[in-house]
């Protein structure tokens, strides 16, 4: 398993917005290729700072399948207005899963 982490900073007065649009686009990710799980989290210091955080098979299911898709520009096209820069994406694989 893949884990995407992708840090997003959304654009001052539209947190309603982005959050409305990941609940939008959640289907989009459902039934991508790969994809087995997706969350979003809200930063407490800075509500405005969010982790989408989505589970994938494969780093080519979302590089390489989903970042091709038709899905993932109408993700962008949902949620992209919201933020403020590019979100950073990391892919962590676990090593370890102590409890």
């Amino acid at each position: 398993m893949v884990l995407e982490s992708a840090e997003i900073l959304v654009k001052a007065g539209m947190e309603e917005a982005f959050e409305a649009a990941v609940a939008a686009a959640a289907p989009l990710f459902r039934r991508a290729r790969g994809c087995t799980g997706m969350r979003v989290q809200r930063g407490i210091e800075n509500p405005r700072a969010y982790r989408l955080l989505v589970q994938w098979d494969t780093l080519e299911d979302h590089t390489v399948h989903f970042r091709g898709s038709e899905d993932f520009q109408e993700w962008r096209r949902l949620a992209g207005p919201c933020f403020d820069g590019a979100p950073n994406v990391i892919h962590l694989s676990s090593v370890l899963e102590a409890f």
